[in-house]
Parts: structure tokens; C-alpha cells; sequence
């Protein structure tokens, strides 16, 4: 082993373009999916234990699962797995501060760090591809979790075209009191939507404004086609959208399944007069600032 404790930070994600198609036989959806990793970070902390034990703490982590159902510790039985390892013998610390069951890929992230960490500290010395391979056995999501930056996820978000980003995003995240299920958001998706296209395709003007740092070309381009299935569950989300827009934001949408909502702003002072409106408004729990794009999973 290398050493007896490794700390991994990895981002949270917004959606800027999320075109879904109809359900597929196995239960999935092709996506086109441009994901942008924003600068709200969990920090994974994988320590030498004499067995396996998992902990959370920080914002929301009462919601987070401890057993092996987690996708934090899937990723280190995983990766014990494939190299032949044992049970793994370590503690996972995860410090939560990516909201929770909020359309931000918290889980996912999680996963992501549990994965590089344990690498490091086992001394596995798996390759990039190796632990994107995992990556997807895992989730849709979590690929993008351990590259970070912006990229076009296709399939179902798992198969990734790194995109050059040629400016500074601001943003705030209207985190909802209460979560959606992910599955739920899907099935009211199918229902709303029969004629889904097979084949989601990216938006070129939105490749190009996130290529040249187009703050207004991004914002007059963002779109999330599961947003009408989050509202029609989570009917007061559109207060909140209306709050930011009303406070001057650019454009607002749900973050993913929701119900985290996100809204992009001109620059840093505008978004937070953004959150300070959504806060007094009581249209959510919390409102947090971030810039994007965010590095993906580091080794602190």
C-alpha cells in the first residue's frame, strides 16, 4: 500500500443541455447529455481499517445510505474485485456538500472519489480506462464524476466527448425542500413524452456558446427535457424558477431529475443577488453560488 489514508474532492454537475429519448428496451433512455462540473465539491476520504466501514457527514447526510447500497462503497468492491483483493478493508468518510437527492450527481461524485482513492491507496494503479469502465458499471453519471470540465455524455450519459469551454460560468442552485426519485422523474418522462425521438442530438449553438464562453449564447440554449415530468411532480419548483429569472438571472432550469433548480447568471455579483432574491423569497431550502467548470475527481 502507498499510504494509509487518501482524500479525493470531486465536483457536483448541471445539466446545460439534457435531450432524452424514449425508453429503451432494457429500461434506459439514449441521452445527449452536456454535463458542466460546477465548483460545489464532496471530499471522499478512504482510511486502512480492519473491515469495511462507510460514514457521512455534512449537509443532507442523514439521507445518505451507509451500507453497501451506496455507490461509494460499490466503487471499492468493485475495484477490490477486479484486482483480486479481499473484502476491502477500509473506512469511507464521505463529507458531504453537494446537495443531497438533488439532481447534482452527489452520488455519483462519491463513487467516483471512493473509486480513485482506493486506486491510490491499494496501489492498484488502474488505468483511465479501467476506472471509467467502472465508472459506468456504476452509474450513467458517474464517468462524468471522475473527468470533470464539461463533456457530451451519449448512450445513457456513460460515453463521454470531453468539450472545450472557453470562459467562466456563474451559477446558483436552488436547493428544494424535499427530493424526487430519479426512476419517478423517468416514468413521468415516458408518460409525457410517447413520441421521444430515438436519438437525442446536442445543440451546436450551445457546443459553440460553451466553446467561446458565450454567457448569453448559453443561456438562451439551455434545455432539460425532464424538466416538465420534475415540475409535474414537484409542481412548486416553477415558483422558484420564476423567483430567479424575476431576480435577473439569464436562464433557469432544473438541475437533472431535479428538484435542485439552477440558474445561470451574468457573473459573480449577479449570481449572488440571485441567491440573496431566491433566499428572501422562500422559494427553496438553501441557494448556493458556484463557478463552472470544476475539475473532475482530485487527489488532494
Amino acid at each position: 500500500m502507498t499510504a494509509s489514508s487518501v482524500t479525493v474532492r470531486v465536483p457536483a454537475k448541471v445539466n446545460v443541455q439534457l435531450a432524452v429519448g424514449g425508453a429503451r428496451p432494457d429500461g434506459f433512455h439514449d441521452l445527449a447529455n452536456v454535463f458542466l462540473a460546477v465548483g460545489l465539491h464532496d471530499e471522499v476520504t478512504v482510511t486502512e481499517a480492519d473491515s469495511f466501514a462507510l460514514t457521512c457527514a455534512g449537509p443532507g447526510s442523514d439521507q445518505v445510505p451507509l451500507d453497501r447500497t451506496n455507490l461509494a462503497a460499490r466503487a471499492a468492491y468493485a475495484l477490490a474485485e477486479r484486482h483480486g483483493l479481499p473484502e476491502p478493508t477500509v473506512h469511507i468518510h464521505i463529507a458531504k456538500d453537494i446537495p443531497v437527492a438533488g439532481g447534482m450527481a452527489g452520488g455519483s461524485a462519491d463513487a467516483a472519489g471512493a473509486l480513485v482513492a482506493c486506486d491510490a491507496l491499494w496501489g492498484t494503479n488502474a488505468s483511465r480506462v479501467e476506472l471509467l469502465d467502472i465508472c459506468a458499471e456504476l452509474g450513467s453519471d458517474v464517468p462524468f464524476s471522475l473527468v470533470g470540465g464539461a463533456a457530451l455524455g451519449t448512450g445513457r450519459g456513460e460515453k463521454l466527448e470531453p468539450l472545450a469551454v472557453g470562459g467562466e460560468f456563474w451559477w446558483v442552485f436552488a436547493v428544494a425542500d424535499g427530493g424526487l426519485s430519479t426512476p419517478a422523474v423517468y416514468g413521468e418522462f415516458d408518460r409525457l413524452s410517447p413520441d421521444a425521438p430515438a436519438e437525442p442530438v446536442a445543440s451546436p449553438a450551445l457546443l459553440e456558446a460553451l466553446r467561446t464562453g458565450d454567457v448569453a449564447g448559453l443561456a438562451a440554449t439551455v434545455t432539460n427535457d425532464l424538466q416538465p415530468a420534475a415540475l409535474s411532480l414537484f409542481p412548486s419548483l416553477k415558483d422558484t424558477l420564476a423567483a430567479g429569472t424575476s431576480a435577473g438571472a439569464l436562464a433557469a432550469i432544473v438541475s437533472g431529475s431535479g428538484p435542485t433548480t439552477a440558474f445561470l447568471c451574468a457573473d459573480e455579483p449577479s449570481a449572488r443577488a440571485v441567491a440573496t432574491a431566491l433566499s428572501e423569497a422562500s422559494v427553496c431550502h438553501t441557494a448556493r453560488v458556484a463557478p463552472s467548470p470544476s475539475p473532475g475527481a482530485t487527489i488532494l
